[in-house]
């Protein structure tokens, strides 16, 4: 299968679906404005460096079943030219239990950071650390020179948007993916 994003509003939306693609799930998008003070988060965070990467990857793979994400993979990510402007957070409770993980993404200063993936061990969930992860990834975009901050989910995931929204995102209109089978 191939998927593409384009633009709802584009005629290549049109273009596609005329030639045989598909619509697939709708993801929501949202937005966090971030050239007001962010608060603390109220629990510790950290950035994680190549030190901590099992750390990182452990609750990554504890937040989304199926994850095949490791410690290999983590530092071949930040290898990357395009983690120069990322960092990895991990959030701990108040025993220093690794609890919930977030990656930002800085496009650089006076633009918008990407937050890809956020996740919460799903044995800590329903607790505040996805509400308290993301504030603390909106904080380390600002820190970055972000203006705004980005984040999109599937639209099914009534959760995450929750937990998005409780951290200040806006809540922008759905936008689906384009889809076939490969050729």
């Amino acid at each position: 299968m191939v998927n593409v994003e384009a633009p709802m509003c584009a005629l290549v939306q049109d273009l596609l679906s005329e030639n045989g693609w598909n619509a697939d799930e709708p993801w929501t998008p949202l937005r966090r404005d971030l050239t007001e003070p962010v608060k603390d988060p109220g629990v510790r965070i950290e950035v994680i460096g190549p030190e901590q990467a099992h750390v990182r990857t452990a609750i990554q793979r504890a937040s989304f079943d199926g994850s095949t994400f490791t410690d290999e993979r983590w530092h071949a990510m930040a290898a990357g030219l395009p983690y120069a402007d990322a960092r990895c957070l991990v959030a701990y409770d108040d025993q220093g239990n690794a609890v919930a993980a977030v990656t930002v993404w800085s496009a650089g200063p006076g633009k918008p950071g990407l937050l890809e993936p956020m996740g919460v061990h799903r044995e800590r969930r329903g607790h505040g650390y996805g509400k308290a992860i993301t504030v603390a990834a909106a904080a380390a975009l600002q820190g970055l020179g972000s203006l705004s901050a980005l984040v999109c989910t599937p639209s099914s995931n009534v959760g995450a948007v929750a937990t998005y929204k409780s951290a200040g995102f806006q809540e922008l209109p759905e936008v689906w993916d384009k889809y076939r089978d490969a050729q």
